[in-house]
């Protein structure tokens, strides 16, 4: 856990004032038995009033001056944890966006929101408790020993043996409560994962009826995180009472202990008074103790799962400078390129491709299902790294490419359009905030979007709910294509990116794109024919292989795997004259 108090440096001015008003509260808080028993043994037993006011007084102020480190410390804690949160906070969350798909892949979606949350409020909390309390505790702890020493000398075996008591069964507590934290963290990221299931998933959910299902799922694990948390309350309120009946019977000791005092001398009743304060003084430091004590064990459960992703070392490597000089012409080269998702596969997903996008051209990739056509563009995009042989991007290796410039260079719409909230507008400049208002109305009239913008009352500036939500699969992915054009890029990279939409708005939108991207390369990874049949260049994938490319024509004429896929997707009549045509 104390591997994060790094993010408290440049908090430390405040965590030191922190600190100087716990001790000031503390100190100020142990005179005030010792006034109190002056105010027996010298003012009230000898009827000295003027010494009763200027004790009583002297009180007042000292009650000031610990109201004044109270207040001080709570400001000041409230400002350190806030701030050691929010850096946190952000740390994560710029490591997160270092990782590459494989690294993400290591967490769960639903683990990492609880990582960012719920563990960072624990080890916040831990902080703060060691600041405002472990310095409080061990001082109040041994000035009020020395006190009550002082004080009352033959009675200090009472506090030794409240101590040994609460020490006793504050280890038993710990050693029962310390595994169900581990539990308690594991169900929170179970709970955090269902919960963002069913709502992404609701409407799945719903047409096939399984909601019982999904209750019942949930109902389980939320069930044991309940039993989880009333287990670890229960253990926990134990510590409560103990203390109170430690904390009684020591009085009770006091009390009967010091009568026999009081009988050979009574101005022993003020010593007798303020040794019951130090003893409570001295088993509430241990009760802090103990409280602080449950907090870091806990915390560092959460602190051991925040450092985890701290240590997690991104498996791709970005230089800082792109090494070499892009051509002018831009191009896309796979040369003998083969990749596998885990180094343990027998298999690899991708074997032996090689191929060459140019400038002013459409490279389609086609294939089966799991064939590999989406992975040839995650490899494009750099999420993965190849498994071995180089892509080429503008003639350097994209290894070589700083992250901002091969990312610039790239206009990427994914097979699922997402949108982010905000507007129409901010969305479709999301990759370029310098564009223009003519660019985006360009952009959306080439991805066929600005029929349906227009119908919106506010137009570019109508909201878009998160994930798009309120727009349909077709707008949505309208918008997506809108965005890539946007940004003017040098290489497009459809990753199935038309399935969503009808064919009459897919040629329109082809059509459109052809013209105005006659200086760039373009990428397209398609499942229909009619998308890709007028592309320059149709790269036929089979089980990871290439085993075509050519034309449209050109491929029905000489590879099956091909043929077999516009079969499926033509009427006899329709494939019969394409063969036909292809054969002539």
């Amino acid at each position: 856990m104390f591997k994060l108090a790094r993010f408290l440096k440049p908090y430390w001015w405040q965590v030191i004032i922190l600190l100087l008003a716990v001790a000031l509260q503390t100190w100020f808080t142990l005179q005030l038995p010792a006034m109190m028993a002056d105010i027996v043994n010298n003012g009230i037993s000898k009827s000295d009033y003027t010494y009763i006011w200027q004790t009583g007084a002297k009180m007042l102020l000292y009650s000031v001056f610990i109201v004044i480190g109270a207040i001080s410390s709570s400001f000041f804690s409230a400002k350190v944890g806030a701030g050691f949160s929010k850096d946190l906070r952000t740390a994560i969350f710029s490591k997160v966006l270092t990782f590459s798909t494989s690294d993400l892949e290591k967490f769960s979606t639903a683990s990492l929101i609880t990582r960012t949350t719920n563990d960072i409020n624990q080890v916040q909390q831990a902080f703060i408790m060691i600041f405002s309390m472990l310095l409080r505790a061990p001082m109040m702890c041994i000035v009020a020993i020395v006190q009550a020493f002082a004080t009352a000398p033959t009675m200090t075996w009472i506090i030794a043996l409240g101590v040994v008591l609460f020490i006793f069964f504050a280890i038993i507590i710990l050693s029962a409560a310390m595994p169900k934290f581990k539990l308690f963290q594991k169900l929170l990221d179970k709970i955090t994962l269902l919960t963002r299931e069913n709502l992404t998933g609701l409407k799945v959910i719903r047409a096939f009826n399984n909601e019982e299902l999904e209750k019942k799922k949930f109902t389980e694990v939320n069930n044991e995180l309940t039993r989880t948390i009333i287990s670890v309350t229960k253990l926990l309120g134990l510590a409560s009472p103990l203390t109170t009946l430690i904390l009684n019977e020591i009085c009770l000791l006091c009390i009967w202990v010091g009568i026999s005092y009081l009988s050979a001398n009574i101005a022993y009743l003020g010593n007798m008074m303020a040794f019951m304060q130090y003893a409570t003084h001295v088993v509430f430091s241990f009760l802090v103790l103990t409280i602080v004590l449950f907090s870091i064990p806990r915390a560092n459960i959460s602190a051991n799962r925040i450092n985890e992703v701290f240590r997690t070392k991104p498996k791709i490597h970005w230089p800082k400078v792109t090494k070499g000089k892009p051509s002018k012409i831009p191009s896309v080269v796979f040369k003998n390129v083969k990749f596998s998702y885990s180094s343990s596969a027998e298999e690899n997903v991708l074997e032996n491709i090689s191929f060459e996008a140019k400038v002013g051209e459409t490279t389609a990739i086609v294939g089966s299902t799991g064939s590999g056509k989406s992975t040839i563009i995650n490899l494009l995009m750099r999420f993965y790294d190849t498994t071995e042989g180089e892509i080429f991007v503008d003639g350097i290796n994209i290894k070589d490419y700083a992250k901002k410039d091969l990312f610039s260079k790239i206009g990427y719409v994914p097979q699922q359009g997402f949108l982010f909230s905000g507007t129409i507008d901010s969305n479709i400049n999301f990759g370029n905030a310098k564009s223009s208002p003519e660019n985006t109305k360009s952009a959306a009239k080439i991805s066929q979007s600005e029929e349906f913008i227009n119908k919106m009352s506010d137009k570019y500036k109508s909201r878009i709910a998160r994930g798009g939500s309120n727009v349909s699969g077709g707008q949505k992915q309208r918008l997506s294509i809108a965005r890539a054009i946007a940004k003017n890029p040098e290489i497009y990279a459809f990753d199935d990116s038309f399935s969503a939409l009808d064919m009459k708005t897919d040629a329109k939108l082809r059509q459109e794109l052809a013209k105005n991207s006659k200086n760039a390369v373009t990428v397209i990874v398609a499942q229909r024919i009619s998308t890709i049949k007028n592309a320059e260049n149709i790269i036929v994938l089979n089980q990871g292989k290439i085993v075509g490319k050519g034309t449209h024509y050109q491929l029905l004429k000489n590879c099956k795997v091909y043929r077999e896929i516009v079969k499926s997707q033509l009427q006899d009549t329709e494939y019969e004259k394409e063969l036909a045509h292809a054969r002539s």
